[in-house]
């Protein structure tokens, strides 16, 4: 639990589970909600992922689905798993092809005052099971277009596009143009409950799936 970041002491997140502590304290567990269906038929099947939970559990709650696609263990939102292999590689196709359009809701630190696009290839690297992207010439190329919604006490609620859709693209463009993700501290962002990221809506091959805002999204001014 504490791993996935749900345990607090007060209201500050516990981040190590090993170590000394009082005996006394009084723990508090945010609860992970279910994942919600948002669209089935016999090819593919649509979930809204909640926070918390790595999208591999989620195939795993699901019988006879694969993933198409991921979403990082504190991103929210939707969540594509594919019945069958035929659907799987026309997605794929049409992934390669940059022709999904795939929309996040982002909170972000600082102000941003008019959209930005970043076009600049990101470069992965993995150690010990965690990914790390940089903004590199060796990377592979990377779109984003951040468009600015509602601004409040020095952060801005953003709406996200992007193309190509690289490991930890948003992240990486945000941090790039130093308006890193609220709760992204692996990214820069301070301190929060979650990382303030949210996958709203994605259009794959004529359908469209939208997963509603999160309370925790509308509520954060």
């Amino acid at each position: 639990m504490i791993d996935r970041g749900l345990v607090y002491v007060g209201n500050k997140k516990v981040m190590i589970a090993r170590g000394e502590i009082d005996d006394k304290t009084m723990f508090r567990v945010t609860k992970v909600e279910k994942p919600n269906i948002i669209f089935e038929n016999d090819d593919i099947l649509v979930v809204d992922k909640p926070p918390y939970v790595n999208s591999d559990e989620i195939e795993r709650q699901f019988k006879g689905v694969q993933l198409l696609h991921r979403l990082d263990r504190e991103t929210s939102g939707v969540l594509m798993l594919v019945k069958n292999e035929e659907f799987r590689q026309k997605a794929i196709k049409e992934f390669k092809k940059d022709n999904v359009y795939k929309e996040y809701i982002a909170w972000v630190e600082g102000i941003m005052s008019e959209p930005i696009e970043v076009d600049k290839p990101i470069f992965t690297t993995k150690k010990n099971n965690r990914a790390q992207s940089n903004v590199s010439s060796k990377g592979k190329p990377a779109r984003s277009e951040f468009f600015p919604d509602i601004v409040s006490a020095k952060k801005t609620k953003v709406k996200c596009i992007i193309h190509h859709g690289r490991t930890h693209q948003i992240r990486t463009h945000l941090r790039y143009v130093d308006h890193p993700i609220i709760g992204d501290e692996q990214y820069g962002g301070r301190r929060s409950k979650r990382v303030m990221l949210h996958a709203y809506k994605v259009r794959l091959l004529g359908m469209e799936f939208t997963a509603p805002e999160p309370k925790a999204f509308v509520h954060f001014e």
